[in-house]
């Protein structure tokens, strides 16, 4: 049973107005995968506790964890974390959870990623441990977002790594010149985007709810076995 410990914020990166990535350097971490999260306990002055759980955005580092929140309207910790904690200040971490919504690196299967929103968040930690491990498996990402500058991670989608197809659809607002007008993801986009069913690839989903169960079935629709489709949703 994993614990709790200190956690000191070494730095925070702005990655959208309302997303930054926080890098923490735990007392001690074991090392997790590609997909897990953590949990981050807040102690207030007068004692007041507050505990969030948020997927971890890539490998451990160097003895870094690093997550990347994206604020909430009204939310009392991602606002704290995005706007209000200063570097050198400390939290509590306790993890990693989850064993099932992972990549592990050593399935050799087409990885198709579906992300909506922060959801991209756990699917380019895989990406990232793709990198890491230097594996040859072939991935394609579809980001659904809804403006451009709603884009977490924009500068590193932008310059996708040998073997990683990235797609970014728009649902409010595209940039100047995107020939496709804003809407949400449809059976054309998966089918243009994504891998045949008949390449039986894993499939990852991460977003809103609305979105998951959305993609999903879409996925099922195109022929994709719902045992190779792995989804984690919030909200």
């Amino acid at each position: 049973m994993t614990v709790w410990q200190q956690a000191r914020l070494v730095e925070r990166l702005r990655e959208t107005d309302s997303a930054v990535t926080l890098v923490f350097e735990p007392e001690e971490w074991s090392g997790h995968l590609a997909g897990q999260h953590a949990d981050i306990r807040l102690t207030a002055d007068d004692g007041y506790q507050a505990v969030r759980s948020y997927s971890l955005a890539g490998p451990v580092e160097e003895g870094r964890v690093v997550f990347t929140v994206q604020r909430v309207l009204g939310g009392e910790v991602s606002t704290y974390l995005c706007d209000d904690l200063p570097v050198g200040a400390y939290v509590e971490v306790r993890g990693p959870v989850g064993g099932w919504f992972v990549w592990r690196g050593t399935d050799t299967r087409p990885v198709m990623l579906l992300a909506g929103g922060s959801g991209i968040v756990p699917l380019q930690a895989m990406v990232r441990q793709r990198r890491a491990l230097g594996s040859r498996v072939p991935f394609r990402l579809l980001y659904s977002v809804r403006t451009p500058e709603d884009v977490i991670y924009a500068d590193e989608l932008a310059r996708p790594e040998g073997g990683v197809d990235v797609a970014v659809r728009y649902t409010r607002e595209a940039p100047p010149g995107a020939r496709r007008a804003p809407r949400r993801l449809g059976l054309v986009d998966l089918n243009t985007h994504g891998w045949p069913a008949e390449f039986e690839p894993m499939c990852f989903v991460c977003g809103p709810n609305g979105f998951v169960e959305a993609a999903a079935n879409m996925l099922i629709t195109l022929g994709h076995d719902r045992h190779r489709i792995k989804t984690e949703r919030f909200g």
